[in-house]
């Protein structure tokens, strides 16, 4: 007899069957491997390109942006979309035609197959990040980020497809999930490089505070979004936050405080050479703070099990003795003389770019 057996069809009849995208890897994993194990689920189906390790799921292998889609979802009640791509070191064209596409046909399938609710992640930079920031901000504060090419111009315009399809399909529930800086094992992103530089960036007359949000804790939260206890806009995060001092005496890094027009412009111009990944306005998520208050998740009895402190002593074990400037991360021995020459952070370029003129006028 299975355990389902055991539980009164009533009650089966009541649960609901939650859908996970990219569930073979990354975020999708950790909670497709902690949804099969709950109780509160009759059944929990898999959506990925290709099958992944989590044998309790039901796997439907196909890709998000296909249009055929929602005949594989016409018995799904929650779907949770974490398929993505959002690598600091992807074509940004590419990154972003992929995430605006899975995120589009994933909620134009959920309306035609009458799926009830579909819980989303963004990440909490939509608010922006800004010297004059309300700490915590609250999370009925203004969207205020700069849209760019960046990671966080995708999560902009995702929120924005949200709201299109909410006013075009009213009986469709969306939850959207916005983390601080997520941390944890697998986790590359420009806040956890920006740990692997030989200094912290800071600008002159403003000192960031940081909040983290472990990958534990996210998956945590996508659980009660998928369980129904928490709805529209969240916010995730460890309580509180820590002050830049707090952050110098854990890491043992140095700052090197710089003026912001010398900041920006030259992170402006080292990202239009192609020599940084993320564009200049990804620099603010380090050097101003974006701390969030988690009400909703809060009045819904939910706890973090991380604290920042140990959020961020983890992120500084996983950096594995890597070196980055301005979200590049460096070869070996390219490393080792920039780490010697003690020019690191944004200044810390100055000669990469030279290298970089110097080849386009030979």
């Amino acid at each position: 007899m299975q355990s389902e057996d055991l539980v009164p069809t009533s009650k089966r009849s009541r649960q609901p069957v939650v859908a996970v995208t990219g569930a073979a890897s990354g975020l999708g994993r950790e909670l497709l491997a902690r949804l099969v194990s709950a109780a509160d689920f009759r059944r929990v189906v898999a959506i990925d390109e290709q099958r992944g390790d989590v044998q309790e799921a039901t796997w439907r292998v196909i890709d998000v942006r296909d249009p055929l889609l929602a005949n594989r979802i016409s018995d799904i009640d929650v779907l949770v979309h974490l398929a993505g791509d959002y690598a600091v070191d992807s074509d940004p064209g590419e990154r972003r035609a992929y995430n605006l596409r899975a995120a589009q046909t994933v909620l134009t399938a959920c309306a035609a197959a009458r799926v009830r609710k579909v819980v989303l992640v963004t990440s909490a930079m939509v608010y922006g990040a800004a010297p004059d920031n309300e700490v915590p901000l609250p999370e009925d504060a203004p969207v205020a980020a700069e849209p760019d090419t960046g990671v966080v111009g995708d999560f902009l315009e995702i929120e924005s497809l949200v709201r299109r399809s909410l006013r075009s399909h009213p009986g469709l529930e969306v939850t959207v999930l916005r983390p601080a800086a997520v941390v944890g094992p697998g986790v590359d992103t420009v806040i956890t490089r920006h740990f692997e530089s030989p200094r912290l960036l800071t600008v002159k007359g403003c000192s960031p505070r940081w909040q983290f949000c472990h990958i534990d804790d996210l998956v945590s939260a996508l659980e009660l979004a998928a369980r129904g206890l928490v709805s529209g806009v969240v916010a995730v995060g460890s309580d509180g936050w820590l002050e830049h001092e707090q952050i110098e005496e854990l890491s043992g890094i140095r700052s090197l405080e710089l003026p912001a027009g010398v900041t920006f412009g030259t992170a402006q111009r080292l990202h239009r050479l192609g020599v940084t990944p993320a564009p200049a306005t990804d620099l603010h998520y380090v050097v101003y703070p974006w701390v969030v208050d988690c009400a909703t998740l809060r009045e819904a009895g939910w706890k973090p099990q991380w604290t920042n402190e140990a959020a961020f002593r983890q992120l500084l074990e996983l950096r594995e003795n890597r070196t980055t400037v301005v979200g590049r991360r460096l070869p070996v021995k390219e490393a080792t003389l920039t780490a010697a020459g003690a020019t690191v952070a944004v200044i810390g370029t100055a000669a990469i770019v030279r290298q970089v003129r110097k080849k386009r006028r030979s």
